[in-house]
Parts: structure tokens; C-alpha cells; sequence
């Protein structure tokens, strides 16, 4: 570990040494757990931000093939739509039926 020095307000120090009392941890445990969610909560953000900024990066292109058509020939079954199951039907279908 490296030490380090850190200035904190008179409310945040009594603040500080009262939880390090009810929770039976040292300030410095505390502390380093405040400063590990605080990174981790900014690279999820900055994870985030990436991605929005990703999102729809190819909308306007137009040399890329149809997904949506590719997808469909990849399906192991058709595309179906769930109805009342009637009686007397298999409950593993569900009721489904293929779209037609």
C-alpha cells in the first residue's frame, strides 16, 4: 500500500471516526472502500458513455447486408405466435402456432 494524506472537513472527520465506531473498521478501511466504489463507479460510467456514443454508429450505412434477414436463416425454429392454449393441446407448446 502507499500512504497518503487526505484533508477532510471537521464534519466529514467526526462523520468518518463515527462510522469507523459503529461498524467496528479503521478509518483507513473505510476510506480505501469509499475510494474503490468511487472507481468503480466511474469506470461504469465511462463504460457507459463509450457505448451510448457506439450505439447506431452503422445506421446510415448502406453496404452492410440486411441483419435482420441473416438472423431469420440462423432461427432453428420458425417465428411464432402465442395463443389460448385449446384444450387438449400439448402444454409443452404452449399454444404456439407458426405465424403465417
Amino acid at each position: 500500500m502507499v500512504r497518503t494524506q487526505v484533508y477532510l472537513t471537521k464534519i466529514e472527520c467526526n462523520a468518518l471516526a463515527a462510522l469507523a465506531e459503529a461498524t467496528g473498521k479503521k478509518q483507513s478501511e473505510l476510506i480505501r472502500e469509499a475510494v474503490d466504489r468511487f472507481i468503480e463507479q466511474s469506470s461504469l460510467k465511462r463504460r457507459d458513455r463509450v457505448l451510448d456514443r457506439a450505439a447506431g454508429m452503422w445506421a446510415d450505412r448502406t453496404d452492410l447486408p440486411d441483419f435482420r434477414a441473416l438472423r431469420t436463416e440462423w432461427d432453428r425454429f420458425p417465428l411464432t405466435r402465442h395463443v389460448d392454449t385449446p384444450a387438449g393441446s400439448s402444454p409443452a407448446t404452449g399454444g404456439a402456432r407458426p405465424i403465417q
